[in-house]
């Protein structure tokens, strides 16, 4: 007997989806800054400043992917993809992630060759410029920090901001350390600790999108707790098959198979353990196949012997 308890006939409402009118302000405020700070790195030939754009830059890239993905996710699923389009926003959290880890690899091999051969800096318009992109990006990750706890998607857009904020502070520490002591090594040594602060953060956010496509159980969930849970429920003999994993953040799916005492009671049984899931668990989709004797379905009996 196999029963489908919840049918995903619907995209609904994804925890980017909430949020994608915050999305669209941060980029808006991120495309202005971003034509002002590039002009202002090769004005000033700061390092620091032109690390800080390309992290706009990316910003830019990451956040139109966010809503491109937030899009395509709100259409309804199709005959040829029955959960519609929800998984995108993993896609483009990944890609952002990969975006991200390569322009901090950039920034550290081009604050190496400038400690070597650091070029003359314009300190008082990289301070300004520097100043002005902080108030950005403060504006930016108050406007997305409520959406990155609910969708990873978002969360890959609010740690590209935090990461700008970081090195915007950093290029105000270097212009003022060049305009106090004509230190012009500040700037490619605080380039590199801004991709250092960078590169770890980013590597946990490709590694949480991988988990995902991986089809892997969800960090907050144990399946075993699930189990365990699922044994306890009125009616139910065993369970076996189980396996859970993220459709996209904040959607959870779940299958299994649930031998029972009586299948004439499977719709009880089956209510019940929808509730359980989704009360206790937060899973909403859950496709479950009702048995009622797991013996082999074949038996070979011995040969009698002298039977003619």
């Amino acid at each position: 007997m196999d029963l489908s308890t919840e049918q995903l006939r619907t995209p609904g409402t994804t925890s980017g989806k909430r949020h994608s009118a915050r999305l669209s302000w941060a980029l808006g405020l991120t495309v202005a800054f971003l034509i002002l700070e590039v002009t202002g790195a090769i004005w000033t030939a700061s390092l620091a400043l032109l690390a800080d754009a390309g992290h706009m830059l990316t910003d830019v890239a990451g956040i139109s992917l966010s809503l491109l993905a937030i899009w395509f996710a709100s259409k309804p699923p199709t005959p040829m993809n029955t959960y519609g389009y929800v998984r995108l926003e993993i896609l483009a959290a990944l890609a952002n992630g990969v975006l991200l880890f390569s322009m901090a690899a950039f920034i550290l091999y081009e604050a190496y060759r400038r400690i070597w051969s650091p070029p003359e800096i314009l300190a008082g318009p990289m301070l300004t410029i520097a100043i002005i992109g902080l108030g950005v990006n403060l504006v930016s990750m108050w406007l997305l920090h409520k959406g990155a706890d609910e969708s990873l998607n978002l969360r890959g857009a609010y740690l590209e901001v935090l990461g700008d904020a970081i090195a915007s502070l950093g290029v105000i520490v270097a212009a003022l350390i060049i305009l106090w002591k004509g230190w012009t090594l500040a700037d490619p040594l605080i380039s590199g600790a801004i991709g250092l602060f960078i590169l770890p953060r980013t590597w946990n956010l490709i590694k949480q999108t991988v988990q995902i496509l991986m089809e892997g159980v969800p960090p907050h969930l144990d399946v075993r707790e699930i189990e365990t849970a699922m044994r306890a429920s009125h009616g139910v003999r065993d369970v076996h098959d189980l396996h859970v994993w993220t459709l996209t953040s904040g959607k959870e799916a779940m299958s299994a198979h649930i031998l029972v005492d009586d299948l004439s009671d499977g719709q009880h049984v089956l209510k019940d353990l929808q509730e359980l899931l989704r009360q206790r668990f937060g899973i909403e989709h859950t496709t479950v196949q009702l048995e009622s004797d797991r013996s082999p379905l074949l038996k070979i009996l011995p040969t009698l012997e002298g039977r003619s």
